[in-house]
């Protein structure tokens, strides 16, 4: 990218501890802010794919570039949480995982919540040694405070700052680190005593943070999918490879982040889609007064949503939870209107015209309302259309954007309206009026069948017994 496709920059540097959602070597971010779609030559996709080659060069610096969120944040796609009562079981197992996820070549920008390796000294005091030459223990702790950290005196807050800042007593700096130590001396009643003779040093591996969720010692695994490659696709291969996996029973694995908010918004849409149909049903039979036919309107909603399904193969595009369901939703309104001005007008027909068989009466009810059916598909699909399609229209600068970032944001909602209202406009018009038909057919089957069982009993009765 060029500095005409940037319209600003933004860095922070800092170093999180015991944050979840960051690795433990984060050093600093850069936020950087494109100009309006119009007005530059890359899309966002090639501008973090150019920002990817160009830093791939970088050795001993790991890069990760991200897009903006679009609603809550819920950072990377793939999130696997670790947790178990034994801390020592979970080191080796996210080792492992971390292992089979650097082998994937779709995913990138992995990394974990496991703790840098390092080096901690640990200040260990022999307090029966002390208490022969008579030191205070406390007296010792802040002699080797003033050789690292300093000793704290007060608090100072700048006009200009929002949190107060320590000031800190300690030795000059030739005289301060590990090697000082052994060359403190305490006050004591004897008279000045080394702190060597009751204070050791021991090396220790280092801790960061010690991470906990609900009181259980947790580690997190985020992973980035490649450009093309679906998330829930790798979910699902990285649970397979989960299930033929060993792991101590200890140790509890499940998917969080992405993964983890998309089954909540299925459970949300499935419950508000559910809901709609009862409400849609108890007012169909209040006004229709007719068990067969509220559910044969239901039934076109139901059936209505193959042809959002018909339409994400075609296009080979994934079901959004949120936007998709939605679009499944608003759909199942239009369809349900379609059916009944279909229904409404093949029993109105029947009371003024009672002399008419039921075809007939089908037949004339479908053609009057085909125009209505037809004129508000036609309207809702062609206005939707160029959003489904990808198309960006700004009629106030006159602009027509392709990809756009707002028409991809809706587009799932428009596609589902669009392929599930073309598909049950079919519906409307072939299989409504031949399941309004089907209950008249299958009445006069039954009279034929029933005429039938009279005629062969009554033949049986007439026939004379043969007389020997």
């Amino acid at each position: 990218p060029t500095t005409s496709d940037i319209s600003s920059a933004a860095s922070d540097v800092y170093k999180r501890q015991g944050d979840l959602g960051s690795s433990s070597d984060l050093i600093g971010s850069i936020f950087l802010e494109l100009y309006p779609e119009s007005q530059r030559s890359l899309r966002g996709n090639d501008v973090i794919r150019e920002i990817r080659k160009r830093t791939a060069h970088l050795a001993g610096i790991g890069i990760e570039i991200r897009p903006l969120e679009k609603g809550p944040p819920v950072g990377k796609p793939i999130q696997i949480e670790l947790t178990s009562r034994e801390r020592a079981l979970l080191e080796p197992a996210m080792a492992r995982v971390r292992a089979y996820l650097d082998t994937l070549p779709d995913l990138v920008d992995i990394d974990d919540s496991a703790a840098l390796p390092s080096i901690e000294w640990r200040v260990e005091v022999d307090r029966t040694q002390a208490a022969i030459y008579g030191a205070d223990v406390s007296s010792a702790g802040l002699a080797v405070q003033l050789v690292t950290s300093g000793v704290k005196v007060a608090e100072y807050r700048p006009d200009n700052a929002d949190e107060a800042l320590d000031i800190r007593v300690r030795y000059p700096r030739d005289e301060r680190g590990m090697k000082a130590i052994d060359e403190l001396r305490i006050s004591t009643d004897d008279g000045m005593v080394p702190l060597a003779n009751f204070v050791t040093i021991q090396p220790a591996p280092g801790v960061d943070a010690l991470k906990r969720m609900d009181g259980v010692p947790v580690e997190l695994i985020r992973a980035d999918v490649r450009e093309g490659v679906m998330a829930d696709a790798m979910v699902r291969k990285i649970d397979d490879w989960l299930q033929q996996q060993d792991f101590d029973p200890a140790v509890s694995i499940r998917f969080r982040g992405a993964n983890e908010e998309q089954a909540d918004s299925m459970a949300f849409v499935s419950a508000a889609f559910t809901l709609a149909l009862a409400l849609m049903f108890i007012l169909l039979v209040t006004q229709f007064n007719n068990f067969y036919q509220s559910v044969l309107i239901l039934g076109a909603v139901v059936m209505s949503t193959a042809g959002v399904l018909l339409g994400l193969l075609v296009l080979a595009k994934p079901f959004s939870a949120l936007l998709t369901g939605v679009g499944v939703l608003a759909l199942a309104g239009i369809v349900v209107n379609n059916n009944i001005i279909l229904i409404d007008t093949f029993n109105h027909l029947r009371r003024l015209h009672p002399e008419l068989d039921t075809r007939t009466v089908i037949v004339r009810a479908t053609a009057q309302r085909l125009r209505p059916v037809l004129l508000t598909t036609v309207t809702t699909v062609c206005g939707l259309l160029p959003l489904a399609c990808g198309f960006s229209v700004d009629l106030i600068s006159r602009t027509i954007t392709m990809e756009g970032e707002m028409a991809m944001f809706w587009a799932p909602l428009s596609q589902a309206i669009v392929f599930g209202l073309t598909f049950a406009t079919l519906l409307t018009l072939i299989a409504t009026p031949a399941m309004l038909a089907l209950p008249v057919v299958l009445k006069g089957r039954l009279r034929g069948l029933r005429r039938q069982r009279q005629g062969k009993e009554t033949d049986a009765l007439e026939t004379p017994l043969p007389v020997r």
